[in-house]
């Protein structure tokens, strides 16, 4: 797990939230995981790292991948949220989930 992975289970863990299900796989025959998951409520969870270091998630192979997970993963009634390290950090990715919780 990434040091931004464990600083948002701090944060979720903070607000007192129900604990998401680490490295869900959400495809029967494809490899995908979301980095966390509430598969009741088809809430998905995915950390962005490496945005300011031109990391995988920038990448051309990369993104198109990403982009065809995510794409499959809405087609199928998922909402994803994707958080970069920044929106961690200042607090904005744990009012969003906190939010999707709600509702």
């Amino acid at each position: 797990m990434s040091q931004l992975e464990k600083l948002l289970l701090q944060h979720i863990r903070a607000l007192k939230l129900e604990a998401p299900v680490s490295e869900y796989r959400f495809h029967e025959t494809r490899r995908w995981r979301f980095d966390f998951a509430y598969p009741d409520q088809q809430l998905a969870i995915e950390v962005e790292g490496g945005t300011w270091s031109n990391g995988r998630h920038n990448r051309a192979k990369g993104f198109e991948a990403d982009c065809e997970k995510y794409n499959t993963a809405a087609l199928r009634g998922w909402t994803v949220l994707r958080f970069t390290g920044d929106m961690i950090k200042k607090g904005l990715a744990i009012q969003m989930i906190e939010e999707a919780l709600r509702d």
